[in-house]
C-alpha cells in the first residue's frame, strides 16, 4: 500500500463520524445497455448532493489537528464547494465566511445557509467569479484565516481520494475501468493516484471546459478563452496546478470532452428511466458510456456520479437542449406567402406526429411574403426529412436555424 492509499483510507474512517459511505449500485438499465456490469458511485446522495465535502472535510480536519486555535475558514464558490465547506463549520464548531458573486441563484444561497446555520457569513461580491475570489484571498489574508481550495489543494485531493477508497471496499476489488468527471481535478487527481495503474481511468470534460485537455496539450495549465458556463459543476476555465501535477502523464485519448447537448439527454434518461436527479457534471460520467461503449463489453465500470444539486427552474432549459441533440425538435424560418389559404396549406404539410412549438411572425409589414419563426417537435428525427421535402414539392422556402447559434440566441 502506497503512503497515499493509506492516507485516503484514513480520511474515509474519519469521515465516517460525519457522514455514512455512499452506495455503490449496480445498474441494470446501463449494464443492459452496454453489456457489461455498470456501477453507479452515488456521490450525488451525500448530505450535500455532491463529494466536495470529502475534501472539505479532510483539509478542516487537518489544519486544527496541526492547530487548534484556528477557527476562521474561508472560501469562494457558487456551488457545491460551498455546501461542503458550510457543512463542515457546522460540525466543526468553527467560524466560516463564504464569498459568492452576486449572480448566484437564490436556491444556492438558501442552501448554503441551511447547511452552515449560524456558523457561516455568506458574503454576495463580484459579477464574476474571478472578482469573488479577489475578494476572498484579500480578505483572508487580512483575518488570518485558512483559504479553503475547491480543488488545488493535496488536502482536498487526498479527501476526494476516498472515493476510490470506498469504491474498492464497496466492489470488494479493483474494477476494470472508472469513468468520472474532471473541473479543476480535484476528484481525478484523487482517484487517479490512489488507483494509479490498478485500474483504467477515463476522465471526462464539457466540451465547452476542457481545461484538463487543454493543459496536456500545452504541457501546464492554461486558462482557456472561453468558457461554457452549462456544466457549472465542471466548467473550469484553468485546471488546478497541483491537480494537473499528478494527471500530467495521463493518456489525453482517456479524457473525453462530452457535448452540453447530449449531457442533456443523459440528465432526463437518468431522471424518466432511473428516478435519480443528476446536475449537468453529475451526469458527465454516465453520458460518456456512449463513447467508451466498444472498450466496456463484459467488463465491471464503476461511473462516479458526483452531484445531484439540480435547480429545476431549468428542467425546461435541459428538455429544450436534449430535443434538439436527438433532432426531434427543430426551428426554422419560414418564408410564407402573405396570401389567403397559404397558411392552411402549411400546416397541411405537416404530418400526423408534427407538433407545432413555436409560431411566430416576424415581419409583419411584408407586402407578398412574411418571414415565421417555426418550432417543431416530432417523435422521430425521419420525420423531418418528409417534412422538409413535402415542403421544397410546395415551393415554400425555408431556413433550418437549429444549430445556428447567433440566430438562435436572439430569437430562440
Amino acid at each position: 500500500m502506497t503512503q497515499f492509499q493509506d492516507l485516503a483510507r484514513r480520511a474515509q474512517t474519519a469521515m465516517r463520524d460525519v457522514f455514512d459511505a455512499t452506495p455503490l449500485q449496480r445498474n441494470a438499465h446501463l449494464s443492459l445497455r452496454y453489456g457489461a456490469e455498470i456501477y453507479l458511485k452515488r456521490e450525488d446522495l451525500t448530505p450535500v448532493r455532491s463529494y466536495k465535502l470529502r475534501g472539505a472535510f479532510n483539509a478542516m480536519r487537518k489544519v486544527m489537528a496541526k492547530d487548534p486555535s484556528r477557527d476562521l475558514f474561508v472560501c469562494a464558490s457558487a456551488g457545491n464547494h460551498a455546501q461542503g465547506v458550510a457543512y463542515m463549520c457546522k460540525h466543526f464548531g468553527v467560524k466560516g465566511v463564504i464569498f459568492m458573486p452576486v449572480t448566484t441563484p437564490q436556491q444556492k444561497i438558501f442552501k448554503t445557509k441551511v447547511f452552515g446555520g449560524d456558523a457561516i457569513e455568506i458574503r454576495l461580491i463580484g459579477d464574476y467569479f474571478d472578482d469573488t475570489l479577489a475578494a476572498s484571498q484579500a480578505y483572508c489574508a487580512e483575518a488570518g484565516a485558512v483559504f479553503l481550495s475547491p480543488f488545488d489543494d493535496e488536502d482536498v485531493i487526498e479527501g476526494q481520494a476516498s472515493v476510490a477508497a470506498e469504491i474498492e471496499r464497496q466492489l470488494g476489488r479493483v474494477p476494470d475501468q472508472v469513468i468520472l468527471p474532471v473541473g479543476g481535478g480535484g476528484l481525478a487527481a484523487g482517484v487517479r493516484s490512489y488507483f494509479g495503474q490498478r485500474t483504467k481511468l477515463t476522465l471526462v470534460e464539457p466540451l465547452g471546459g476542457a481545461s484538463l485537455k487543454a493543459a496536456l496539450q500545452a504541457g501546464a495549465p492554461t486558462r482557456l478563452d472561453t468558457l461554457d458556463g452549462f456544466v457549472d459543476g465542471a466548467a473550469v476555465a484553468r485546471i488546478g496546478e497541483k491537480t494537473f501535477a499528478r494527471l500530467a502523464d495521463i493518456n489525453i485519448a482517456d479524457v473525453l470532452a462530452a457535448p452540453e447537448d447530449r449531457i442533456c439527454t443523459t440528465i432526463l434518461e437518468m431522471l424518466n428511466v432511473e428516478g435519480i436527479v443528476l446536475e449537468p457534471a453529475g451526469a458527465l460520467a454516465v453520458d460518456a458510456l456512449e463513447d467508451v461503449a466498444d472498450q466496456i463489453k463484459g467488463k465491471t465500470v464503476v461511473c462516479v456520479t458526483s452531484g445531484g444539486n439540480f435547480d429545476f427552474e431549468r428542467l425546461p432549459e435541459v428538455k429544450e437542449r436534449a430535443q434538439r441533440y436527438s433532432g426531434i425538435k427543430k426551428y426554422f424560418i419560414l418564408r410564407l406567402p402573405q396570401r389567403p389559404g397559404a397558411l392552411k396549406e402549411f400546416l397541411g404539410i405537416l404530418g400526423p406526429d408534427d407538433d407545432i412549438a413555436r409560431f411566430e411572425y416576424l415581419k409583419k409589414s411584408a407586402r407578398n411574403f412574411g418571414s415565421v419563426l417555426i418550432g417543431i417537435e416530432t417523435k422521430s428525427p425521419q420525420n423531418f426529412e418528409t417534412l422538409f421535402a413535402r415542403l421544397e414539392a410546395a415551393g415554400m422556402t425555408y431556413t433550418d436555424i437549429t444549430n445556428d447559434e447567433a440566430l438562435a440566441q436572439f430569437l430562440i
